[in-house]
């Protein structure tokens, strides 16, 4: 888009050397110019998108090479740590049970990972909001939890 917009910007300098020389009529050089300049303005607002879009894509690129180079280090995990807790996951969901004070009713749970986010599937529409667990900060909480 940028070259497009480059050559654009050239080619309306030659077009209008052109009908200057007289070998381009005032109406064609209305006609074409007008067509060069709406091109070019609707470069000019697409491209700050598009540049925006690829930012994003590339930090999006980044943070999942970041958790593969995590992963790799562990290829081979026998126990689950509140160490690799901390270093795979950033929160945890969890929906509210569709009974009340059922302990067999169906709860959603949707792991979000550092990095790269979510990476199974949203929580159903028409659900009720999970409950966003508080950040665990020592050992001993955890294992609290997983007991």
């Amino acid at each position: 888009m940028r070259r497009r917009n480059e050559e654009l910007t050239a080619l309306f300098k030659r077009f209008y050397e052109d009908n200057v020389l007289g070998r381009v009529t005032n109406e064609q050089f209305r006609l074409l110019s007008a067509d060069y300049n709406a091109e070019q303005k609707t470069l000019a607002d697409s491209i700050p998108e598009k540049e925006a879009q690829l930012e994003k894509l590339k930090a999006s690129a980044a943070n999942v090479d970041a958790f593969i180079d995590k992963a790799k280090r562990y290829t081979n995990i026998d126990e689950l740590t509140p160490e690799l807790l901390r270093l795979f996951i950033q929160r945890i969901e969890v929906g509210e049970r569709s009974k009340k004070h059922s302990h067999s009713s169906a709860q959603n749970i949707r792991i979000v990972y550092r990095d790269i986010g979510a990476v199974d599937s949203p929580i159903r529409e028409g659900l009720p909001a999970p409950h966003v667990a508080p950040a665990i900060s020592s050992k001993e909480e955890m294992m609290r939890l997983l007991a």
